[in-house]
């Protein structure tokens, strides 16, 4: 991966698992707001290709920024984080 450019990596929750070798990850992030301070949290839903179907709902992943697979996958399955209870 030296002499590829840096992909981004992001960390979130599967909220769906319903697709064929596909998961929807929700990202969440908080950050303070510029004018007034307040701590403001924002989500966002990214769709991730999962090869061998290995997430389920509730799981912590890690996906990585890759090549586009279809209309909205732009992210791939790398690692999982922690198991859903």
């Amino acid at each position: 991966m030296s002499e590829r450019a840096k992909r981004k990596i992001r960390s979130g929750i599967v909220t769906s698992d319903m697709r064929d070798k596909t998961i929807t990850v929700t990202i969440e992030r908080t950050f303070r707001h510029s004018l007034y301070g307040r701590v403001v949290k924002s989500k966002k839903k990214l769709i991730a290709h999962d090869e061998k179907n290995e997430a389920n709902n509730g799981d912590l992943v890690e996906v990585m920024e890759t090549r586009p697979l279809s209309k909205t996958k732009r992210w791939r399955l790398t690692n999982i984080i922690e198991r859903a209870k």
